[in-house]
């Protein structure tokens, strides 16, 4: 499992130009699964997510996790993070989950991610051409993937 965590100032999610999500303060997350993946993947992202501290404490350091601040988050998945451009210039998706697998791993992750902070999160409709708009804040963006835990 791979995510893009963006600390943002806002964000939202827009599908056919109706607004699903919209948060100030938190993060936009971006996950992308592979057949792989399972529940204990999802639990250590997540755990990871809520807890990075990438938000500034009163001294303007990067101090304060996600759940300090109590800030938001929305989840979108994104199928092309598992790309591949080893060879030529269209990139392959071999390794990228089919949506049989792929969704229900999507929704645990989401409904984890809940738990976690106790609230909503945002989210994006899978396999929908999605429009996400942010401010990155910062910038701040974390690259994640479960497959290599450095």
């Amino acid at each position: 499992m791979r995510a893009v965590i963006q600390r943002v100032s806002k964000a939202s999610v827009t599908v056919d130009g109706k607004q699903l999500c919209a948060i100030e303060q938190g993060v936009l997350i971006l996950v992308g699964i592979e057949n792989e993946d399972t529940q204990d993947d999802i639990d250590w992202l997540t755990n990871k997510i809520v807890n990075l501290r990438i938000f500034n404490d009163d001294e303007g350091v990067m101090n304060m996790s996600l759940l300090a601040t109590k800030g938001d988050a929305i989840v979108v998945s994104q199928f092309t993070l598992h790309a591949s451009t080893k060879k030529g210039n269209r990139p392959s998706y071999i390794k990228a989950a089919r949506p049989e697998v792929a969704i229900p791993l999507y929704e645990a992750f989401i409904a984890t991610m809940e738990s976690k902070m106790d609230k909503k999160v945002g989210t994006g409709i899978f396999g929908a051409d999605m429009k996400v708009e942010l401010l990155n804040d910062g910038p701040v963006t974390i690259l994640i993937d479960t497959k290599n835990k450095d």
